[in-house]
């Protein structure tokens, strides 16, 4: 593909564009050529942002909220009218073909504009303090301020969508962010940098350091200055942070293995035709992606020829064409391990019903059988283009096998039945419930977040702008009350 060329890769540290001698290529996963080189940060380049952005956060406290409002605005607009610059950048470094890219990009200039509807919404209220004796003459309330810097380490698989929802929140918020892209798709980020500034952010408020997220991650987090760490990414990489980060507030996305439960009286269409997408948009490497079908044993052969019939009519091909459903894995080694897990499976009394085959980072959209409830494509988050399918006797299995895993993020449920939707929503341990779609449907308004190994808090971009101020209370003890 032709080498994309951005107007600074550089990194923005202290208000400037910076750059090392050593540097990183980013490279397409479809055919692995080289399509851009970033910095490779050192240690001491973190460091040195995250002390910039410490003046940085005075400068956002002190904006006032008609300024961000204007610049977050400003910034969806110049998105947007770049739609297709930013959707081929996301093409090319990451795994999502040419009609996903324009989605996220859609989503991210919503995202965008929600950020600078929320500027201005973080309120506090008036406190009774004279609700009890001994309390009177006092006046006062409670307000939202920014809590300074914030680091935000972003993941692959979403490349814009997700930095704006750590980046657009934390600037409504009033504070200064240190990014942290993922190395495999810092270009897309860093291309989103140049647009923040171009709309209005000062320099200063915002730092992007590329590099070795192994290595400058920990030097992020443990950074005594930074207050809040926001991180999506994995469940291990998750609890090192959490050990590290130290005495800060975490927001934490970590995954999933998230289950649908299609029960007797479901529209089997309707749900065959959202699993599919649900299951092998951006070659499964979704958190939200569906990875177990758990269905009604009287419907489950109807079902599963519905479901196998779909996926064989499923497009792999080039990220570029128009026509394509799915793209390659964001690497060989990561379609070759979806490979090992599924082979595992196999050996353990699985069967394949459709897929299962691999050419490169290309992982053929894949449907399991009989897959072991010990295996690790049953238990573990597969992040790939793999759904397995389980007939169950009752809604209760369903439910308890649904639960039984350690990660809770999102299900859907299929049924016509209000009891049985609501038994669904009160007996599974998820941060959301999809009645009728699969557990891949998420707004960018909604809070976000699961339970169990699933993460921290709430995404979502008011639950994520509450998140990154603090609450602080004032009260007058009035001399001369009235």
């Amino acid at each position: 593909m032709t080498s994309l060329q951005l107007t600074s890769p550089q990194n923005l540290i202290r208000g400037r564009w910076v750059t090392t001698a050593a540097t990183l290529a980013v490279h397409d996963p479809e055919d692995g050529s080289v399509i851009g080189r970033v910095p490779d940060a050192t240690n001491a380049m973190m460091t040195d942002a995250v002390a910039g952005a410490v003046a940085g956060a005075e400068v956002a406290r002190r904006m006032a909220v008609h300024e961000r409002q204007s610049m977050l605005r400003h910034a969806a607009d110049l998105v947007e009218s770049r739609a297709e610059t930013f959707a081929y950048t996301i093409a090319c470094e990451s795994s999502k073909t040419i009609r996903e890219a324009r989605a996220e990009v859609r989503r991210a200039v919503d995202t965008l504009r929600l950020a600078s509807e929320e500027s201005a919404r973080l309120a506090g209220e008036t406190i009774a303090f004279d609700r009890r004796p001994g309390a009177e003459g006092r006046r006062g309330y409670y307000e939202r301020v920014p809590l300074g810097v914030v680091a935000a380490i972003t993941p692959f698989n979403d490349p814009l969508n997700l930095v704006v929802h750590k980046v657009g929140p934390a600037l409504a918020a009033g504070n200064a962010v240190v990014l942290k892209p993922a190395s495999a798709t810092p270009l897309s980020a860093l291309l989103l940098v140049e647009t923040l500034l171009e709309a209005g952010v000062p320099p200063e408020v915002l730092a992007v350091v590329t590099g070795s997220g192994a290595r400058l991650g920990g030097v992020l987090v443990s950074h005594p200055a930074v207050a809040m760490v926001s991180f999506t990414g994995g469940l291990a990489t998750g609890e090192a942070i959490a050990h590290q980060a130290g005495l800060k507030k975490l927001a934490m996305e970590l995954g999933a293995n998230s289950p649908v439960l299609v029960l007797a009286d479901a529209d089997l269409d309707r749900a065959a035709d959202a699993i599919v997408p649900g299951a092998f948009g951006n070659a499964g490497q979704n958190c939200l992606g569906v990875q177990r079908v758990f269905v009604d044993g009287t419907v489950a052969d109807r079902f599963i020829h519905k479901l196998v019939d779909r996926v064989h009519s499923w497009r792999m091909g080039p990220k570029l064409a128009e026509d394509t459903d799915m793209g390659p894995m964001i690497t060989e080694r990561e379609a070759a391990r979806v490979g090992d897990w599924v082979a595992e499976a196999v050996a353990g009394g699985a069967e394949v019903l459709a897929g299962g085959t691999r050419q490169g980072a290309f992982y053929a959209p894949t449907v399991m059988a009989h897959v072991p409830r010990a295996s690790r494509l049953y238990r573990e988050e597969v992040y790939g283009p793999v759904v397995s399918v389980f007939p169950v006797s009752s809604v209760g299995e369903a439910i308890v096998r649904a639960n039984e895993v350690p990660y809770g993020l999102q299900a859907g449920v299929f049924t016509r039945s209000l009891d049985l939707a609501h038994r669904c929503i009160r007996e599974l341990h998820v941060g959301g419930v999809m009645v009728n779609d699969s557990s891949d449907f998420r707004v960018d308004h909604m809070p976000f977040g699961g339970f169990k190994g699933s993460g921290l808090g709430r995404e979502g971009v008011r639950f994520a702008a509450e998140a990154m101020t603090e609450t602080k209370v004032v009260c007058f003890n009035l001399v001369n009350p009235v």
